[in-house]
């Protein structure tokens, strides 16, 4: 191994130990999501209630307006009747009516800004969750192509490696092989040596036969 490998090898070991110490990403950001989700909640039940609460104010406002042209009718029939007492008491009752009226105009400006406000809100927030979604969605496919690449990598130093360790073993096979043949061939020679010198003990034997078959005939004569 290549000491670029093993320098590829230490920086990986670290990175991996680094994210298993770190928050998971993918976690953190569905419970900000879910945060937003629960916080846009809570503001359409606030929207709601400012709506019924609308609506409510209306009603009131309608039925005071009746009983402002009640008392109004009232206090010029009494006129008319030449009871200016009742008529007074008549108008003083409009008059309340009139404050009251006042009041739920003031009560209904206020709920109409709450309802504003609350509906820029929640349009803000709708669109930084939708911005969220989005951005989870990236990381999500970041995260997919960051474990290809390291599934990636990991096969192709698998690879590598177990093409080194394939070398290795040619290798020694090959050494295995030439072993092999050198002991053939040096008992093979060793045999060929041996039928050789045999061979020309034969001859010499023969040779030394003949020697004293030669010295036995001379001294005969």
């Amino acid at each position: 191994m290549s000491i670029f490998s093993r320098l590829a090898d230490i920086i990986n070991a670290n990175l991996n130990s680094l994210l298993d110490k770190a928050e998971d990403p993918a976690k953190m950001v569905r419970l900000i999501i879910q945060e937003m989700e629960d916080e846009l909640v809570r503001e359409r039940s606030n929207l709601a209630r400012f709506l019924a609460e609308k609506k409510d104010v209306l009603r009131q406002i309608e039925r005071h307006q009746q009983r402002v042209t009640e008392w109004q009718g009232k206090a010029e029939l009494a006129l008319s009747r030449d009871r200016e007492d009742l008529a007074r008491a008549a108008l003083l009752e409009k008059s309340k009516q009139l404050d009251l009226l006042n009041a739920l105009d003031h009560e209904q400006q206020v709920v109409g800004e709450g309802i504003d406000k609350l509906s820029q809100a929640i349009g803000a927030l709708e669109d930084k969750l939708i911005d969220a979604r989005s951005r989870q969605q990236a990381m999500q496919l970041r995260e997919r192509s960051a474990q290809s690449r390291i599934k990636v990598q990991e096969r192709v130093r698998h690879s590598e490696t177990a093409s080194s360790i394939d070398k290795f073993d040619r290798m020694e096979r090959k050494v295995d092989e030439l072993e092999a043949k050198a002991d053939i061939y040096s008992q093979s020679k060793g045999l060929d040596q041996s039928f050789a010198e045999l061979a020309v003990d034969d001859v010499i034997s023969q040779e030394l036969d003949k020697l004293k078959a030669k010295l036995n005939k001379h001294e005969e004569h």
